[in-house]
């Protein structure tokens, strides 16, 4: 790089982040407040704001030193607001709230503090369910900074031992970056970007594919082999691939924000500072999501597409977040990313539009689904609606249908277009001299089959998805199957054991209720990552002789019973 060009660089450098400063409005979050929630040396897996399929990373991953049990203390003086036990998600999760305004939550946890242990049982007793979300009163269990409240562990949604640890708006429920607060996190590495990619905004995202550069850095900079690119169109937007890690850690995390600059002039970016639950399925506008189904990289948009209604884009006034090319001039791009503690890298390249025709659009046939609209398709045997708000970027809609096994399956578009929220789907068939409580809607999808409950209407048999995909109604009639496991059996002696297990099998991967009894009274059969059903044989199965009922239901309806005398 010669001096002049060096030069230009650092003087570039100073205005963008003086830009970025400006763009986005500087967070003032207490600094030191928390302490790091748990008995282990300090590092993370995951940050906030990492993309994970259908979601953001909504907190940090904090190590366990790859082991469960670790202790997990409160991160400041405040009291258990809530308890949430489920068995995907959160798994096992307890709630502070603290007198500042914020909450914190920590998450897949093995036991909690014994005091706070057993009320939660007894609530569960009371409920008769395992899977509970409690609000506690402000006065049963105050807590202090640095006290011990869990045991860490891997329950719920978890693919490994360690504890998630979020700090949330405690009025709005929003989720805050935690990396924002102080804690010892130490950070002095910028963002690798790896990947550009160049839309044609004539176009709808998910009817194009976007070129895409491999980046390199070359004198501190960040750019494509060439480092000019050319287009045939006259509007374009951005993505980028791109991972952060902090210092002494290899780990690839996430990044915290990006804008784009056309001639040093910001066009758009986004930030990754607060999102709440109700909008972190906004991830899949945020990312180009028919590359990531397609088996391609993430690919986070610079600009937000139209149905994208959150928080996380900023536009200057009266922009669109798009580079506009219809002056024949070269623009000098420039990109700029960062991590919540201020380290950036740069990605460079001028843009130009050559002289003569633009390439050809083509269009797709089929309805058009606009954003911000009421969508509709409907014909003789299939109906759906869309609501406003349920889809992020025009598409045109295709139907199809075929037969299997001599029942018909419904193409509804592509399943590499996503769809916001659930959405009803109905279907007019009909089953003669069949109960039809027991119709249930079987979707594939993105590689995976769900099922669903259909309820019968004067529109057909409807059931509620969020993805498009393949739909087909099939008749149930098959009771699950229960299997007792670790030897138990009709008239076991069971003196020396601490559990009794069952593992459960469905047609439709889906049990709907389990109902455990001892001698007719209702017993806590656990189902964490919804594997088997255990039960930890407590002060309700005193030793003697017992008579053990299990009902397990699926999502027709269709029940299994079993009976079997033991001595505890």
């Amino acid at each position: 790089m010669n001096k002049q060009l060096f030069f230009f660089f650092l003087l570039f450098s100073f205005f963008t982040n003086h830009a970025q400063s400006q763009f986005f409005t500087k967070k003032n979050y207490p600094q030191q407040y928390f302490i790091w929630p748990v008995k282990s040396p300090v590092g993370i897996v995951a940050n906030f704001g990492e993309l994970r399929p259908n979601h953001y990373h909504m907190g940090l991953d904090c190590r366990t030193s790859q082991g469960e049990n670790t202790t997990v203390v409160a991160a400041a003086d405040g009291y258990v607001c809530r308890v949430n036990i489920d068995a995907n998600g959160f798994g096992r999760a307890i709630y502070i709230c603290h007198p500042n305004g914020f909450t914190t939550l920590y998450a897949h946890l093995n036991d909690f503090f014994p005091e706070l242990q057993a009320y939660v049982l007894d609530q569960q007793y009371k409920l008769q369910k395992w899977a509970v979300n409690l609000e506690i009163p402000a006065n049963l269990f105050p807590v202090k900074q640095g006290q011990f409240i869990a045991k860490s562990g891997n329950t719920g949604g978890s693919q490994g031992p360690h504890l998630h640890f979020e700090i949330r708006d405690s009025k709005t429920e929003k989720v805050l970056n935690p990396l924002l607060f102080g804690l010892p996190i130490k950070d002095n590495v910028p963002p690798l970007v790896i990947r550009l990619a160049v839309y044609d905004r004539r176009v709808n995202t998910y009817e194009q594919t976007p070129v895409i550069y491999t980046l390199k850095k070359v004198n501190g900079k960040f750019q494509p082999l060439n480092e000019t690119i050319s287009v045939h169109t006259d509007r374009v937007s951005f993505a980028i691939s791109a991972t952060d890690s902090y210092t002494g850690s290899t780990n690839p995390n996430g990044i915290y924000s990006a804008i784009v600059f056309d001639n040093n002039q910001p066009i758009s970016g986004f930030q990754l500072d607060s999102i709440s639950y109700d909008e972190t399925r906004y991830l899949n506008a945020h990312i180009d999501y028919k590359t990531k189904m397609s088996g391609g990289p993430f690919l986070q948009h610079l600009t937000k597409l139209p149905g994208y209604i959150t928080n996380i884009y900023k536009t200057p006034a009266g922009g669109d977040g798009l580079i506009y090319l219809n002056d024949n001039k070269q623009h000098e791009i420039k990109i700029e990313v960062s991590d919540a503690d201020g380290n950036s890298s740069v990605v460079m390249f001028n843009l130009n539009k050559p002289d003569g025709p633009m390439s050809p659009v083509f269009t797709k046939e089929g309805k058009l689904f606009v954003p911000d609209h009421f969508n509709i398709f409907e014909n003789e045997k299939i109906s759906l609606h869309f609501p406003e708000n349920f889809i992020y970027d025009t598409f045109h809609f295709v139907y199809g249908s075929s037969l299997n096994n001599g029942s018909v399956v419904y193409k509804l578009s592509e399943d590499n277009i996503p769809v916001h929220q659930y959405f009803p789907i109905s279907i007019k068939e009909t089953f003669d001299n069949k109960d039809s409580s027991k119709i249930i809607m079987k979707q594939w999808a993105n590689d995976k089959i769900r099922f669903r409950k259909a309820n019968f209407s004067p529109n057909g048999y409807t059931a509620y998805f969020r993805d498009f995909g393949k739909y087909q109604l099939i008749l149930d009639t098959l009771s699950p199957k229960l299997t007792p496991l670790g030897g138990f059996k009709e008239g076991a002696q069971w003196q020396h054991k601490n559990t009794i297990s069952f593992a459960v099998k469905d047609n439709t991967e889906t049990i709907k209720e389990f109902i455990g009894t001892i001698d007719g009274n209702w017993v806590l059969f656990t189902n964490d990552k919804e594997k088997d059903f255990i039960y930890t044989i407590d002060k309700y199965c005193p030793p003697g002789e017992h008579i053990l009922k299990i009902i397990v239901k699926d999502l027709a309806g269709n029940s299994s019973e079993a009976l079997y005398h033991f001595k505890n």
